[in-house]
């Protein structure tokens, strides 16, 4: 064996031996999660690339161990994203020793220091002096004491921070969050961002709430739809993807779940400061639900589609309840009546189209699809009498290895659980008093972080994290879910 590869080995084996010292000694704020074993839970799929948020490959196909199944083998891109002082971001390699500083996404740089000297990967490569670094702490160590943290100190404490500072940590300035760091999810899209502001209002933190909805507000097109994604600078979209309509409802759902946790005192000025994208947004959905049902277009499968789904479909009626809500706030009670009668003859017809195929992701054929939790609440104000057997039997077609569930039980069998669905389904579990099904997804999301404790998108079959992390989607809906579950604690 030649010298150099003795001593580099020596050398990791010294680093290795240290680095477990001081992680003994640190306390890095996000915790983090070792390996989980396989269970069940739901997953999606896509014909091509990867769907739902972001474009980036789907990576090589490999044999499940023992099993003769072929799973995928997708990398884990990176496993959190720092903070720097000044607000600038970094990514997390995902091989690297990540120590921050208490409570925080900042690097500590004395640590980073240390790891880089004995050979290993330091969280961030970035130089960043101690008062600096502290400075950028003590700001985000503020940022989530503004606001309330759900789970308490229960069994998802840490869960729930390590999302918040998930969020914190892709907001990139003010009121524009995107969907996560790696390049292609870098870009705010209307769908993730608009769950992302109800996350932030249900925890306290409604100003950045309503900062969401105003970049979206700023980015919406001349006739009130949305494209599927948009640049940080809100320069527009970065591609020619198109338009995605349930943007547009989603935006409409975002803003109407958003001022009801503005105090009732307020509500009138912030339905006004609300009024612009919610009724530019009506006018376009009452367009497409003109004859019941809207035109087929790509929804969050981010896939091209000639048959409207239901992942289309169900977030305009939900986007039309609220825009009805929040339009009456803001005074203009002709535009809120309008916004009302055109959500109930969409409703009717979604329930007429979708029912006898169980909610499923077209109307013509029965195929489950995570779609299906769209017309329960907090979604529906009124879900159909068998919406919600529907949804709980699309579970078994979409559970993958790992516990986690895929987008539709049309997806492809590539052993991959996506984090944006089964953090959904624990949501909508919480919100129609299921504890139990709740905390089983939530366990499920919690036992297969990256090493920072930050929520991946997706989970592989052995149970490791994949592709981007965190993911701005899935975190928003692991806050909902505990603010849930601390709701029907308190009731």
């Amino acid at each position: 064996m030649p010298d150099a590869v003795v001593v580099s080995r020596a050398r990791r084996a010294r680093a290795r031996a240290v680095l477990v010292l001081v992680g003994a000694l640190l306390v890095t704020g996000a915790g983090v999660s070792g390996p989980a074993t396989a269970s069940d839970g739901p997953a999606v799929a896509t014909p091509a690339a990867d769907a739902g948020t972001g474009t980036g490959a789907v990576g090589g196909i490999g044999t499940g161990v023992g099993t003769g199944v072929a799973h995928a083998q997708i990398a884990l891109h990176q496993q959190a994203v720092a903070v720097l002082p000044d607000g600038a971001r970094a990514e997390v390699p995902a091989a690297a020793t990540a120590t921050y500083l208490p409570g925080t996404r900042v690097p500590d740089p004395t640590v980073a220091v240390l790891v880089d000297a004995l050979g290993g990967t330091p969280t961030t490569t970035a130089a960043v002096g101690p008062r600096a670094a502290r400075r950028a702490a003590a700001q985000q160590l503020a940022w989530l004491a503004a606001g309330t943290v759900p789970g308490g100190t229960g069994r998802y404490a840490d869960l729930a921070r390590a999302a918040l500072l998930d969020l914190h940590s892709l907001t990139v300035a003010d009121g524009v969050v995107v969907a996560a760091w790696s390049p292609h999810w870098r870009y705010v899209w209307p769908r993730d961002a608009s769950f992302v502001a109800v996350a932030l209002a249900r925890t306290g933190r409604v100003d950045d709430a309503l900062a969401v909805l105003d970049f979206l507000t700023r980015v919406q097109e001349p006739d009130g739809s949305f494209q599927a994604r948009y640049l940080p600078d809100g320069s527009g979209p970065p591609d020619d993807r198109g338009t995605q309509s349930d943007g547009t409802g989603w935006s409409m759902w975002a803003a109407g779940l958003v001022l009801a946790e503005v105090a009732p005192a307020d509500r009138p000025a912030v339905a006004a400061r609300l009024a612009p994208l919610v009724a530019l947004s009506a006018r376009h959905v009452l367009t497409l639900v003109a004859d019941g049902l809207p035109p087929a277009s790509p929804d969050y499968w981010e896939v091209a589609e000639s048959e409207v789904t239901l992942g289309t479909a169900a977030p305009l009626v939900a986007g039309l309840e609220q825009a009805a809500t929040v339009l009456a706030a803001a005074g203009r009670p002709d535009e809120a009546a309008a916004a009302a009668t055109g959500a109930a003859r969409a409703r009717d017809a979604v329930v007429a189209a979708f029912g006898p195929v169980g909610y499923g992701r077209y109307r013509s054929r029965t195929v489950p699809d995570a779609a299906s939790a769209f017309v329960l609440a907090p979604f529906w104000s009124q879900p159909p009498a068998d919406g919600a057997a529907a949804w709980r039997a699309s579970v078994p077609s979409m559970l993958r290895p790992a516990s986690g569930l895929a987008p539709g039980g049309g997806w492809r069998r590539d052993g991959v659980s996506w984090t944006p669905q089964t953090s959904l389904y624990a949501w909508v579990a919480a919100e129609q008093g299921d504890r139990a099904t709740a905390a089983r997804w939530l366990d499920v999301i919690a036992a297969h972080r990256t090493a920072s404790g930050a929520i991946p998108e997706k989970v592989l079959a052995d149970g490791a994290p994949a592709a981007v992390a965190p993911l701005g989607w899935s975190a928003a809906c692991v806050l909902l879910a505990l603010d849930a579950l601390d709701d029907l604690d308190a009731a």
